[in-house]
C-alpha cells in the first residue's frame, strides 16, 4: 500500500505514457540504475548497493531506496515497487513509496505508468514541490519514450528542449524594440511542442481505472530503507 493519506492531503502523483517499444526495452532502460538516472529529472545519480537497495542523490541531497520487481507475468507485463527515504534536511520529501507497471498493449506498445506518494518534510513548501514533482515525472516519462522509440538519447532531448525554450522566449526581446512583433512572438511561444522535444502534456495524469491506481501487493513486503 502507498502511505496512508490525511483527509486534507493533496492528490497522489500519477503519470502514464504509451511507448512503442518492447517491454524488455522499457524494463532495461528503467531498471538499470545508471540508465534510469540518465532520463529521470528527479535523480542526479542512482547507485545500486545491496540487492534490492540503492542510494540516490539530487543536487547533493541524498536518500535511500529499496525496491522489488516482477518481470515475468502471465500477461507479458511487469511491475516494480519501491520505498524511499531521505534524512537530509534539505530534502522536501521525508519518505514515500510508489510503483511502476509495464502493461503490453496491441501493436507492440507498452503502457508505462507510475503512482506514488510521499510524506513531505515541509508541508507548506509541498504546495510548490508536489506539482513540480508531477511535472518532472511526466516530462521524464516522455523523455524515456523518445529514447526507447527512436533512440534519441536523454542528453539530446535536453539540448532540443533548450533550443525550443529559446525559440519561444527570445522573440520577446525583439518586441522591446519593435512592439508590432508581439503577435508573432506570441504565436511562436504558443506553437505546439515539436515531436522530438519532451513534453509533460503528452502524458496521462489521472488513473484510467482502479487497477492502474492500485499499488502491487509486493509493495507491502518492502521495508522502509534506513
Amino acid at each position: 500500500m502507498l502511505p496512508p493519506r490525511r483527509h486534507d492531503a493533496p492528490a497522489r502523483i500519477y503519470v502514464e505514457t504509451t511507448i512503442h517499444a518492447p517491454v524488455e526495452r522499457v524494463w532495461a532502460l528503467s531498471q538499470d540504475p545508471q540508465e534510469h538516472a540518465r532520463w529521470d529529472l528527479r535523480f542526479g545519480s542512482i547507485v545500486a548497493e545491496a540487492p534490492g537497495r540503492f542510494r540516490y542523490s539530487t543536487f547533493g541531497v541524498h536518500g535511500l531506496g529499496a525496491h522489488a520487481g516482477t518481470r515475468e507475468r502471465a500477461d507479458g507485463g511487469a511491475t516494480s515497487s519501491l520505498r524511499f527515504t531521505s534524512p537530509h534536511r534539505l530534502s522536501p520529501i521525508a519518505e514515500g513509496a510508489g510503483y511502476w507497471r509495464y502493461v503490453p498493449t496491441d501493436g507492440g506498445r507498452v503502457r508505462f505508468l507510475t503512482g506514488y506518494d510521499y510524506e513531505p518534510r515541509y508541508r507548506r513548501l509541498d504546495r510548490l514541490v508536489r506539482p513540480l514533482m508531477g511535472w518532472a515525472t511526466a516530462w521524464s516519462f516522455d523523455r524515456l519514450r523518445l529514447w526507447a522509440e527512436i533512440g534519441q538519447t536523454p542528453r539530446r532531448s535536453v539540448s532540443l528542449a533548450l533550443v525550443d525554450v529559446a525559440a519561444r522566449t527570445l522573440p520577446f526581446l525583439l518586441v522591446l524594440r519593435r512592439p508590432w512583433l508581439l503577435p508573432v512572438a506570441t504565436l511562436l511561444a504558443l506553437r505546439p511542442t515539436p515531436s522530438r522535444v519532451p513534453s509533460a502534456r503528452r502524458c496521462l495524469r489521472t488513473p484510467p481505472d482502479r487497477t492502474s491506481a492500485t499499488a502491487p501487493g509486493q509493495l507491502t513486503r518492502i521495508d522502509v530503507p534506513r
